[in-house]
C-alpha cells in the first residue's frame, strides 16, 4: 500500500496548478478570504508582478549538476532557503489545518511560522513538528495576552518571535466585506481562548482585529518583547530603508520584508522591488527574508539574488492543504525544491551561499521624453469638450478619492463570480471545438495568434446563443463581432446616419454611450421622454412629425427595452408591438441595446428582435455583463438588406464590418475564443450560464428595495419628497429626491456620509433629472446594500434639512 504521503495530485505540476485545484474545492466566501488582498488588490498583484518581470542570466559548462539547497538562518539548518509563511485559521483549508502543514514541512526540513491565529495549539504543533517553530505573534490591547502567547511557545519549543508590525488594524479586504465573510463554525484561534462575552468574537476577523490589536505599537515593543522572552526577535512588515535602520539599530534578530500578502495599504509596494533597500539598510546586521508573491522556485532564486537570505511562502502551501491536506503540502514544497534546484543548476549556482546579484537581469530605465507643442482644445473636435465626455471620468474621480465610500455607481458585474483559472479553461474549449470542427492545428494557431476576420470569428457561436436564448435565427453572416457594444453603436450610427438632416431619436434617459457617440459623429439626438412602461410610440411619433416638419429625417431610435441603464424600466409588451408598428408605418429602424435582460431573474418579454418580422430591428449585444468585461466582445446583428445602385443586394452587415476594418481592424481573437468556450461550456447559451448571477442581482435588489422602504417609511417619503421604481431586474433603479442632486452634492454625499451615486442629469442630453439619482447594486454585497443605503438616507435628510443646501 503506497504512502499517502507522497501521492501526487495528477496534473498538478506547478504551484499554479494546485491554486487552480483549490479553487474548485473551496467555497466561493472562503477561497475569497485566502486569495484576496486589501482595496483594489494593487499590491497583492504587484507580489507576483514583480516576480514576472524578473529575468535570470544562464550559465553554461558550470557543472552545477547537483546545487546545495541548504542553508543555516539564525544557527539552524534548514533544507532549503525557503519556510511556511504566517497563515491564520489554516483549519478553513482542511480539517487538520496546521497539524497537516508542519508534518509536511517536518519531512523537507522547512520551518514553520505559526499564526498567533492558529487552529491547533502550539503544544500539539510542536509536538508534530519537524523542523523548527516559529511564533508570528499580533500583539493585543491586552498585552498580558500577548505576553502568555509568547510564554507558551517557548515553552513549547519554538525556536524564534516574528512580531507583525504592519497590522494596527486589518486592511479593507472588499471580497471578504462583499461576501459578509464568517470563519465557519469550529473555525477558531485556539491559543487564544474562548472569545470574551459581549466582545466581537472570532467569526469576523476584521471585527475582532478592531477589537482586540493595539493600534498604538510603536519602536518601544521590541523591548518589551526582550524583556518578556530570551527567543530571537524578527520584525514583519519592514518594505523601507528607514524602517530596516531602526530595527537593525534596536537590534532585532531579523526583518521580514512582507506587505502581509498586499492585505494591508493597496498602494504598498511590492516586496521584490522594497527587498534591495532593506538589504542595503540592514547592510550584514542580521537576515533578512522575503514574504509575498512566491510561487515558483526560480522567484526563490531571485529574491536570493537580490539580498534575501531566504523566503516565505504563504498561499501556495493553504492551496496544497485545501487539495490533498499534508499530502498537497508536501507535494508543494517539494515542487519548489524540484523548480529551485532547476533555476539554480541552469544558472550555473552551486549553493545558496554562491549567489550572487549578477544573477539578476536590471531592469531598463524608462526614457524620458521631451515636451512637446501643446495643443488647443479649441483646435479639436467640439465633441470633446462636451460636458458629457466628462462625466465618468469625474464619477471615477470621486470614487477613487473617497475609497472607504460605499459606491452605488459603478454599473459593472459583482467580481465574485470571476476566477483567472475560468479565462484558460474557456479558451481551451473552444479550441477543442475548433478541433472538433477538423480545423488543422495550423489553421487554430492562425485563428489565435493572427487578425482574423473583420466580421469576426465567432459568428456562428453567437448565432447559436441567438437561437438558443432569445428565439432570434438569423444567419452567421448578418453577425458583426465588435470590440463591445459601444464599438457597434458607432458602426450603426455611421453607416445610418448618413448627412446632417438624419436624427437619432433615443428613449430618455439614456445611456451615455450612445449620446457621446452621437455627439462625437455628430449626429443629432432627439430624445423622447421615457414613461414607467418604457418608450412610448404615441410619444416617439409625435416627437418624429416635429421633426419632419423642421426638415430633418428620423432615421433610427434608439431604446433599451430591459431594465434600461439609468432608470431600470422594462418596455411593456404593447410597447414593444406599438414601436415595431411605428417603425413599419414610418421607415425606421429600430437600436435595440439590451444587455441586462439575461442576468436578470425570471422569465423575461421578448426582444424586440425576436418580434421582428420587416427586419426593422438592428439588435446590439455584449457579453460584458454576461460572461466577463474584460472579454472585450460585443456584437450587432444587421440583416437589413442594403440594395447597390447596379442591384445587387447584400446585407447591413457586411457595411458595418467596411467600417470597423478602418477602426479597429477586428476584435480580439483572444477575447472572441475566451467567450465562445464560456458559451459552448453551457448548451451554446448565456442564459444557462448565467441563472446563479440573474440570482445574485435579483436578490440584490429586492434588498435594496426592502431597505429603501425601511429607511424611508410612507410618512418619511412624503416629508422627504423622495420616490423610487421597482425595477425587476437589471442594475439600476431611479430615486427622485427634493433637491438639486447634482455635483456638489455628490461630493457632500461621498465626503460627509461616505456614500456615492450617480446623478440623473447626466442622462438627460437635453437637461432634465436634476432631481434625481442612480442607483446601481450589481457589484455589492448584501452588507454593502443595507449599510449603503442606511447613509444615503442620512444624506438625503440633510440635504431637506440643512437651510445651507
Amino acid at each position: 500500500m503506497s504512502d499517502p504521503i507522497l501521492v501526487a495530485e495528477p496534473g498538478a505540476l506547478t504551484l499554479g496548478d494546485y491554486a487552480r485545484l483549490a479553487r474548485e474545492r473551496l467555497d466561493a466566501p472562503v477561497w475569497d478570504y485566502i486569495e484576496g488582498g486589501a482595496g483594489e488588490e494593487r499590491a497583492l498583484a504587484a507580489n507576483t508582478g514583480a516576480f514576472d518581470r524578473v529575468r535570470l542570466r544562464p550559465s553554461v559548462l558550470t557543472g552545477a549538476a547537483e546545487p546545495l539547497l541548504a542553508t543555516e538562518i539564525l544557527g539552524r539548518t534548514w533544507g532549503a532557503p525557503f519556510a511556511v509563511a504566517p497563515m491564520g485559521y489554516q483549519t478553513v483549508a482542511d480539517p487538520e489545518g496546521e497539524l497537516a502543514t508542519v508534518r509536511a514541512a517536518g519531512e523537507t526540513a522547512t520551518p514553520v511560522v505559526v499564526s498567533t491565529f492558529a487552529g491547533h495549539t502550539f503544544e500539539d504543533l510542536a509536538a508534530a513538528a519537524g523542523a523548527p517553530l516559529w511564533l508570528q505573534l499580533y500583539c493585543f490591547r491586552d498585552r498580558d495576552l500577548s505576553r502568555r502567547l509568547v510564554e507558551r511557545a517557548e515553552r513549547a519549543g519554538f525556536e524564534a518571535v516574528v512580531l507583525t508590525c504592519d497590522a494596527p488594524r486589518l486592511g479593507r479586504r472588499l471580497r471578504d466585506t462583499r461576501n459578509d465573510f464568517r470563519l465557519p463554525p469550529g473555525v477558531e484561534p485556539v491559543n487564544l481562548g474562548p472569545a470574551g462575552p459581549g466582545g466581537p468574537g472570532y467569526a469576523r476577523p476584521a471585527a475582532h482585529a478592531a477589537a482586540e490589536f493595539d493600534p498604538s505599537l510603536d519602536w518601544d515593543v521590541v523591548a518589551w518583547l526582550r524583556s518578556v522572552t530570551r527567543l530571537p526577535i524578527l520584525l514583519k512588515g519592514i518594505l523601507t530603508a528607514e524602517d530596516a535602520a531602526r530595527a537593525a539599530a534596536a537590534g532585532v534578530d531579523g526583518v521580514v520584508v512582507s506587505n502581509h500578502g498586499g492585505r494591508q495599504l493597496d498602494a504598498a509596494p511590492a516586496t521584490l522591488d522594497a527587498l534591495p533597500e532593506v538589504v542595503a539598510a540592514v547592510d550584514g546586521a542580521c537576515p533578512v527574508l522575503l514574504d509575498g508573491g512566491v510561487r515558483r522556485g526560480s522567484d526563490v532564486l531571485a529574491a536570493l539574488a537580490l539580498g534575501a537570505s531566504a523566503v516565505l511562502v504563504g498561499r501556495p502551501v493553504l492551496h496544497g492543504l485545501a487539495v490533498h491536506g499534508r499530502a498537497g503540502v508536501r507535494r508543494v514544497l517539494d515542487l519548489l525544491t524540484e523548480e529551485l534546484a532547476d533555476a539554480m543548476a541552469l544558472t550555473g549556482t552551486a549553493s545558496v551561499t554562491g549567489v550572487r546579484p549578477e544573477l539578476v537581469r536590471a531592469a531598463r530605465e524608462p526614457r524620458t521624453r521631451a515636451a512637446g507643442p501643446a495643443l488647443r482644445l479649441a483646435d479639436l473636435h467640439s465633441g470633446v469638450a462636451d460636458p458629457v465626455m466628462d462625466t465618468m471620468n469625474f464619477l471615477n474621480e470621486v470614487t477613487a478619492r473617497y475609497p472607504e465610500a460605499v459606491s452605488f455607481a459603478p454599473g459593472r458585474p459583482y467580481d465574485g463570480f470571476f476566477d483567472v483559472e475560468q479565462i484558460f479553461g474557456h479558451i481551451r474549449r473552444y479550441l477543442g471545438h475548433l478541433t472538433d470542427q477538423g480545423e488543422s492545428p495550423a489553421r487554430i494557431r492562425d485563428a489565435m495568434f493572427q487578425y482574423g476576420p473583420t466580421a469576426g470569428r465567432i459568428r456562428g457561436v453567437i448565432a447559436g446563443a441567438l437561437r438558443a436564448d432569445e428565439g432570434v435565427d438569423v444567419p452567421p453572416e448578418s453577425i458583426v463581432v465588435t470590440v463591445g457594444a459601444q464599438e457597434a453603436m458607432f458602426l450603426v450610427l455611421r453607416a445610418v446616419m448618413a448627412g446632417p438632416e438624419d436624427v437619432l431619436l433615443l428613449s430618455t434617459p439614456c445611456y451615455v454611450g450612445i449620446t457621446g457617440a452621437a455627439r462625437l459623429l455628430d449626429v443629432g439626438v432627439v430624445p423622447v421622454r421615457e414613461r414607467e412602461d418604457g418608450l412610448s410610440a404615441q410619444d416617439a411619433e409625435a416627437a418624429l412629425r416635429a421633426e419632419l416638419a423642421r426638415g430633418r429625417r428620423p432615421r433610427m431610435i434608439y431604446v433599451v427595452p430591459d431594465h434600461s441603464n439609468p432608470s431600470g424600466v422594462t418596455m411593456s409588451l404593447r410597447a414593444r408591438l406599438d414601436l415595431l408598428a411605428l417603425a413599419s408605418r414610418h421607415d425606421l429602424l429600430i437600436m435595440e441595446d439590451s444587455p441586462y435582460r439575461l442576468v436578470s431573474p425570471g422569465v423575461q418579454l421578448p426582444t424586440l428582435k425576436s418580434l421582428d418580422t420587416e427586419r426593422r430591428v438592428v439588435q446590439l449585444g455584449s457579453f460584458s455583463k454576461t460572461v466577463f468585461p474584460g472579454a472585450r466582445v460585443g456584437y450587432v446583428v444587421a440583416d437589413q438588406e442594403v440594395v447597390t445602385p447596379d442591384g445587387r443586394t447584400g446585407l447591413l452587415a457586411d457595411e458595418l464590418s467596411k467600417i470597423k476594418s478602418m477602426i479597429t481592424v477586428n476584435t480580439s481573437p483572444l477575447g472572441q475564443a475566451a467567450v465562445a468556450g464560456a458559451l459552448l461550456g453551457s448548451a451554446g447559451g448565456v442564459a444557462d450560464l448565467n441563472r446563479r448571477t440573474a440570482k445574485h442581482y435579483g436578490a440584490a435588489m429586492r434588498a435594496t428595495l426592502d431597505r429603501l422602504a425601511e429607511v424611508f417609511p410612507p410618512e418619511t417619503r412624503e416629508r422627504l419628497g423622495v420616490t423610487w421604481n421597482a425595477p425587476s431586474g437589471g442594475f439600476f433603479l431611479r430615486l427622485r429626491v427634493g433637491f438639486p442632486a447634482d455635483n456638489a452634492a455628490l461630493i457632500r454625499s461621498a465626503e460627509e456620509f461616505g456614500v456615492i451615486w450617480t446623478p440623473m442629469s447626466y442622462f438627460y442630453p437635453h437637461g432634465g433629472g436634476e432631481q434625481e439619482i442612480r442607483l446601481s447594486i450589481s457589484y455589492l454585497t448584501p452588507h454593502d446594500i443595507e449599510e449603503g443605503v442606511t447613509r444615503l438616507a442620512r444624506f438625503v435628510e440633510s440635504e431637506n434639512t440643512d437651510p445651507k443646501r
